[in-house]
């Protein structure tokens, strides 16, 4: 090594301790050494690139990470975070669901935005772990009741709980998910509250929403929304997910089917509008469903655990 270079090696020594061991920024180092501060940062930089610096991250989260990675490169979405959860199942799951998925709004939620609100038990827990404080906040559910028992979990239910914790206006949809004919559902969406409530939904700019499976274990199915008949036809027709009041085949293409009038709520379509989609969802029982919400791109970020991404990620080059 020429003398010039062992001198421009020990400099470049020197910036990288004060930078990186002592904390110094990079005027502070210029200001000391008597030197431009853009030239302190080439000299960093350098320092990196003919490894003088080699930075280490001890990240215990290397295995989700690049399952996150993998979800967002073969589906295109925006983002995607995976709970490392083996041993959850039923509420254990959802609460370490809820608690990812809150730390994920508090950075996503800005003052005065409108948030629209989708059922589920998954969603409920997301509002379960909130605790944190935005300014202006509104909350809206995306769909009517699942069933006319209360429940915890209701589109509106978790809106007044989003709402309560973050003291947020919210609205409320004071109807079905499901009605008995296309003629109510038309005559529904016409009533000025309800439809008041939709046109707010619309304009969310954050949607948190779960994945409905097509089967008899499906909430609308089991709250008696939706008869198990009539799953069993929409599946037999190819339906593998339910997502707000839209039903999507295997492929994530949204389906037209006789009676799709009946649902008071958003559609799939319409979700499509919001502009940060985020779905939270668990289980191996989701798995297909999950795929199929991802195949379609009606979401852009997805929450779920390792063991699910795993299997989707299996389902998805099987089919």
């Amino acid at each position: 090594m020429s003398e010039m270079n062992h001198e421009r090696f020990r400099l470049l020594v020197k910036i990288c301790r004060l930078y990186y061991e002592d904390g110094l920024n990079q005027q502070e180092i210029a200001k000391r050494l008597g030197i431009s501060r853009p030239h302190v940062s080439r000299m960093l930089t350098a320092a990196k690139n003919e490894g003088i610096v080699r930075i280490s991250i001890n990240n215990p989260f290397s295995t989700e990470q690049e399952l996150e990675r993998t979800l967002i490169e073969t589906f295109g979405i925006h983002d995607a975070l995976i709970v490392d959860s083996p041993e959850a199942r039923g509420d254990k799951l959802y609460e370490q669901l809820g608690r990812t998925s809150a730390a994920l709004l508090e950075s996503v939620l800005k003052d005065g935005d409108i948030v629209g609100v989708m059922a589920g038990r998954t969603v409920a827990s997301v509002a379960d772990e909130i605790y944190f404080a935005r300014e202006g906040l509104q909350f809206v559910p995306l769909v009517g009741g699942w069933g006319s028992a209360g429940a915890a979990w209701h589109a509106s239910s978790n809106t007044m709980t989003f709402a309560s914790k973050l003291k947020a206006k919210y609205w409320l949809m004071h109807a079905p998910a499901v009605v008995a004919s296309e003629a109510t559902g038309a005559l529904l969406r016409q009533e000025p509250e309800i439809g008041k409530v939709l046109d707010l939904a619309q304009r969310s700019r954050v949607a948190i929403v779960s994945i409905g499976e097509a089967g008899e274990q499906a909430t609308m199915v089991t709250s008696g929304s939706f008869s198990a008949e009539d799953m069993a036809q929409l599946r037999a027709q190819g339906a593998a997910a339910n997502l707000c009041g839209s039903f999507l085949d295997g492929d994530g293409q949204e389906m037209v089917y006789p009676g799709s009038g009946r649902f008071i709520g958003l559609s799939a379509g319409e979700l499509r509008g919001i502009p940060n989609v985020i779905a939270v969802a668990g289980g191996l029982s989701k798995v297909e469903a999950i795929t199929a919400v991802l195949r379609g791109r009606w979401i852009d970020i997805l929450v779920t655990d390792a063991a699910t991404a795993k299997a989707v990620m299996a389902f998805h080059h099987q089919q």
